[in-house]
């Protein structure tokens, strides 16, 4: 779902930001990517979605090599793809329905369609009844959960997420990742950045980690998709 070979990003100031990273994501897995601050984990996540290119090396996603992607074609790629952030950057004037609607009423999906999906994500995140509440009347894990709504509501192959518990405590932390589970449990393949090896380490995924610039260990990868075939 996920791959990167011998990846390497050097920004004109001449820093590297990543050398030589390899690594595979399994359809219908989830893992984590942790590593000091500055360590290459935001950029890395950025190459998944073209904000970023390599300077060498090729990123693949479903098969497509990134690289040799027109700009056309990268909308599309963004569309299946939800990204969720530390800050989930909410519009204050919109309401949590608002909110959650915003990428299906950009891609232009009919108004019918649009209120189905988002009561389903709110229902999935339990904010279903505050869909007519505004950012500023939610708590901080509640305006996160919005975030994932937000981030899920056009039924994404793939979920990235850039430090997603950093702004909330352990209790709230553990119930971010539990929504995070779920939505792996029903296929979505999910990379998660996170300095937060005490939360990360008690969940049964695998955990990779970058340490400037250098992917130094990949963890044990379980092979998901040779998983799926063997059950079918």
């Amino acid at each position: 779902m996920i791959e990167f070979d011998n990846v390497s990003k050097r920004y004109p100031n001449g820093h590297d930001a990543l050398k030589q990273v390899s690594f595979h994501i399994g359809k219908g897995e989830m893992a984590f990517l942790t590593g000091h601050s500055g360590a290459g984990k935001s950029t890395l996540l950025k190459m998944i979605t073209v904000i970023e290119k390599p300077t060498t090396g090729r990123v693949f996603v479903n098969g497509h090599n990134l690289s040799q992607f027109s700009s056309w074609r990268v909308p599309q790629l963004r569309r299946s793809i939800g990204v969720i952030f530390q800050n989930p950057n909410l519009l204050d004037e919109y309401t949590v329905f608002e909110n959650v609607a915003l990428p299906l009423v950009i891609a232009g999906y009919r108004y019918q369609e649009i209120g189905r999906r988002v009561r389903a994500a709110l229902d999935k995140v339990n904010l279903l009844n505050k869909e007519k509440y505004y950012p500023a009347a939610l708590s901080g894990g509640e305006q996160q959960r919005v975030g994932i709504a937000r981030a899920v509501v056009h039924k994404p192959a793939v979920l990235l997420a850039d430090e997603p518990t950093g702004n909330l405590d352990p209790q709230l932390s553990a119930e971010i990742m539990y929504l995070f589970e779920q939505f792996n449990q029903v296929g979505v393949s999910i990379l998660i950045a996170s300095h937060d090896l005490a939360l990360i380490g008690r969940l049964q995924h695998r955990i990779m980690t970058l340490h400037q610039g250098c992917m130094v260990s990949t963890g044990v990868r379980i092979d998901y998709e040779q998983e799926s075939t063997q059950q079918e």
